[in-house]
């Protein structure tokens, strides 16, 4: 099925991709542009999979009734640290948390139980193939940033 058809008929879409050339941005004007009236758009999974200024546009519009969010495009200059006593310096995000229908958590979605055992599990693992010398370039993901 193609993204423009199942956008087309759903009422609830949840992303959970990993962020790549293929996902960059997957959801933007035209794909907003295709979906059915007021549906949920729910992205859990990397910030950038979604353009946030179409999304604001399709929050405008009401394309987008509800919007869950646990990443943003540029999290790393807001999340992770306390800035409630700073003036907000990104304008996309503070119109992005303007509107009543909009929920945004933080980047928390990592923070269960089970997705901390992933995490300690795979940093073990990695650990031990270091110790033996089995590594390959494939194994680390070098130069990446919570933004992209």
């Amino acid at each position: 099925v193609a993204l423009q058809d199942l956008l087309g008929h759903s009422q609830i879409i949840s992303l959970h991709c990993p962020l790549n050339e293929a996902s960059h941005h997957m959801i933007n004007q035209k794909a907003i542009d295709s979906m059915q009236d007021n549906v949920m758009l729910i992205n859990t999974s990397r910030g950038a999979v979604v353009d946030t200024r179409a999304v604001i546009n399709g929050l405008k519009s009401k394309k987008i009734g509800y919007l869950g969010m646990d990443v943003y495009e540029m999290e790393s200059e807001l999340f992770f640290e306390d800035k409630s006593l700073e003036v907000m310096q990104d304008d996309v995000f503070s119109r992005l948390v303007s509107f009543p229908n909009v929920v945004i958590t933080g980047h928390q979605g990592f923070y269960t139980h089970e997705a901390l055992e992933q995490i300690a599990a795979t940093t073990l693992a990695n650990i031990s193939l270091c110790a033996q010398n089995k590594t390959s370039a494939e194994t680390f993901v070098l130069g990446t940033t919570a933004a992209r």
